[in-house]
């Protein structure tokens, strides 16, 4: 019988009917090593004990509460154990029920922060080509990846403005250096400002490890600073979306702690919560906070699922033990591994033009010409071919097209569970290896 579910995809997609640790089960017994966590959600794999003991806890106490009335021991414990200690600055937490709604939320706050604070001027955003916030309207505008805003396009707001991404393999050039390269992205965001009027500006938003549209492209040295620095000249703020890198992904519990810099707001989701139960966050600075207080002391936005007490109590049970099991070490030493047996898998390959990422947050990117760089013809759809090659194996891993400039260029994700064993790392970068040639044939 076919699905009554109008899927994301043209065919219905099996169904899942079971997971323990880095592994799901398919309907029919199959099991599939899951490479990249879902879209990096799964970092602590699928059935953790502890984390369903919680969730059934909860559930014997309270299901669901209403915030505009009555807050909840779950939601107030996840809030202490993300900002108690204030990390860099950062002191509240509202939580909602996924990424995109964090994003939301951060983009509506830094607006009324404004307001509050008697600069109602503030309503434009500064954002980067080829980055990716989300599906809802504003987290869309936001983003600016050309083929998911395309058929939107009409309803996305003109509040929102592009600049280049901090992409070095593809755009620094070759009479540049690392430095020269930062000072170069930082006139042009200086520019933007100008453009726009340095009074207009709320914010500078963007992804401190870049995901789903580029695959893992880390910052150049210093690039965060410079930013932070233009934004702190016209009193805009800093927004870090850390919905995919965040949360332990690269391997510190925040992304921007290897970035030398601190954000105003961020945006966590799916290491918050690990897949257990859907939930995000938007962390907030004392100072937009203060701000905040100093006027009306509300925030006027709202979901009726925000601080959801079985979320929380999921989330807070997924974070206790990342710290607990002392997991972050972990993602490390197999991040280190996987980028090992990446490099030799594929570091020689006349097709991988960049192996890169952070931690367990990985991808290579894939080219006809490794000389001149050049993508394949998106006609191909190479990313799909080498996710259903893949699948095909046993390999759930996370390839997307549209890397080079939103059109053509594919890459393949890898984010596994913070519990990934050696073998498992060994055996997913050897499907991989085997999908990609597999795909790579049909393209030739």
């Amino acid at each position: 019988m076919a699905s009554r579910i109008l899927h994301r995809s043209r065919q219905d997609p099996p169904r899942a009917v079971g997971g323990h640790g880095s592994w799901l089960l398919e309907e029919g017994g199959r099991e599939v090593l899951d490479a990249s966590g879902g879209a990096a959600v799964a970092c602590l794999g699928h059935g953790h004990p502890r984390v369903i003991a919680a969730i059934k806890a909860q559930l014997d106490r309270v299901c669901y509460v209403h915030t505009s009335l009555l807050s909840n021991d779950p939601a107030e414990e996840l809030a202490e154990a993300l900002v108690g200690h204030e990390p860099g600055g950062l002191a509240r937490a509202y939580f909602v029920s996924g990424g995109s709604e964090a994003v939301e939320a951060a983009l509506k706050l830094a607006r009324q922060y404004f307001v509050e604070i008697g600069q109602p001027q503030r309503s434009r955003i500064i954002a980067r080509r080829q980055s990716y916030h989300g599906n809802t309207l504003g987290a869309l505008s936001a983003g600016g990846n050309v083929a998911r805003r395309a058929l939107y396009a009409p309803l996305l707001s003109p509040a929102f403005s592009h600049v280049s991404p901090a992409f070095s393999w593809r755009e620094m050039r070759e009479d540049e250096d690392e430095a020269a390269y930062v000072a170069r992205l930082a006139a042009e965001l200086e520019a933007e400002f100008q453009r726009l009027g340095p009074d207009t500006v709320a914010a500078f938003i963007a992804e401190p490890v870049v995901g789903a549209t580029t695959g893992c492209v880390t910052a150049p040295a210093g690039y965060f600073p410079a930013m932070r620095e233009v934004c702190d000249r016209h009193g805009a703020l800093l927004i870090l979306d850390e919905i995919m890198c965040g949360m332990g992904r690269t391997g510190t519990l925040h992304a921007w702690e290897q970035e030398g810099v601190v954000p105003d707001l961020q945006c966590v989701a799916k290491g918050l919560g690990g897949g257990f139960q859907p939930i995000g966050a938007l962390l907030v600075s004392r100072r937009v906070a203060e701000g905040m207080a100093a006027g009306s002391g509300a925030f006027q936005h709202g979901h009726t699922y925000q601080a959801h007490p079985v979320a929380c109590a999921a989330a807070l049970a997924v974070q206790q033990v990342i710290a607990e099991d002392d997991l972050l070490p972990r993602v490390r030493a197999m991040g280190a591994r996987l980028e090992q047996r990446l490099v030799e898998r594929f570091g020689n390959h006349r097709h991988v033009g960049d192996i890169r990422g952070r931690g367990l947050f990985r991808a290579i990117e894939l080219v006809e010409d490794r000389a001149t760089k050049a993508p394949f013809d998106p006609a191909h759809a190479l990313h799909a071919r080498v996710k259903a090659e893949a699948f095909a194996r046993g390999l759930a891993c996370y390839p997307t097209g549209g890397t080079a400039d939103g059109v053509a260029g594919d890459h393949v994700l890898l984010a596994p569970p913070y519990i990934i064993t050696e073998a498992e790392v060994d055996l997913a970068v050897e499907r991989l290896g085997e999908a990609v040639d597999a795909a790579l044939l049909g393209c030739r």
